[in-house]
């Protein structure tokens, strides 16, 4: 059966394991950050692929908002949390194309929030701006892509897709920073900006 456009409920099963053998690093080692939020809107994983990091925090009672433009890739989440096997929660899976929607001029977050936007090895700098409005007062930005730098290993490989030094801290300067890093990372060598920051309360 087909995702329709928009928003479908997908009700899920999951446990209580705590699983991380497919998730990011960055998000594992600071889960203890989203478990100190007061989770009400959930988190957003900002084109999710197949919710490698949206499956792991699943799994640990977060609701999440599977996003993204791959309609495949979104129907295959339910089952994967279904063969987990376990008890009833809620999440959504959001079929949407976030590019197209910004050519035709249109926020596609407006009238979203979330206590935390996630996104990894995605880039598309036109969604600055609504992510950061997305992301209601004391909730968490979890970012990480690839630098300039990667070219120096392949790709991706066009400036499109790779920060420039420093842009990822600046397009959330003056939000508390948790953790921050631009460098090479290795298993595979790659060039990466990680940043966690905290939207001011005010």
């Amino acid at each position: 059966m087909l995702l329709p456009l928009g928003f479908v409920q997908c009700i899920i099963r999951y446990s209580m394991s705590h699983s991380n053998a497919n998730a990011s690093s960055l998000l594992v080692t600071n889960f203890s950050r989203i478990e100190s939020l007061r989770i009400e809107r959930g988190v957003l994983d900002l084109a999710c692929g197949q919710g490698r990091n949206g499956l792991f925090l699943t799994r640990h009672n977060v609701p999440v908002t599977f996003a993204d433009n791959n309609e495949a890739h979104l129907q295959s989440i339910p089952p994967a949390l279904a063969a987990a096997g376990i008890s009833p929660q809620s999440s959504e899976c959001w079929l949407v194309d976030f590019e197209a929607e910004c050519r035709a001029g249109n926020n596609p977050l407006s009238g979203k929030s979330f206590d935390a936007i996630m996104v990894f090895n995605y880039l598309y700098r036109p969604l600055f701006a609504s992510i950061r409005e997305a992301i209601r007062p004391g909730g968490l930005i979890i970012y990480q892509t690839f630098t300039v730098k990667q070219k120096q290993f392949g790709r991706p490989n066009n400036l499109d897709f790779l920060l420039q030094v420093g842009e990822l801290r600046e397009e959330f300067s003056g939000w508390e920073i948790v953790h921050d890093f631009e460098g090479v990372v290795s298993n595979p060598d790659r060039a990466v900006a990680r940043l966690i920051a905290e939207k001011p309360s005010d």
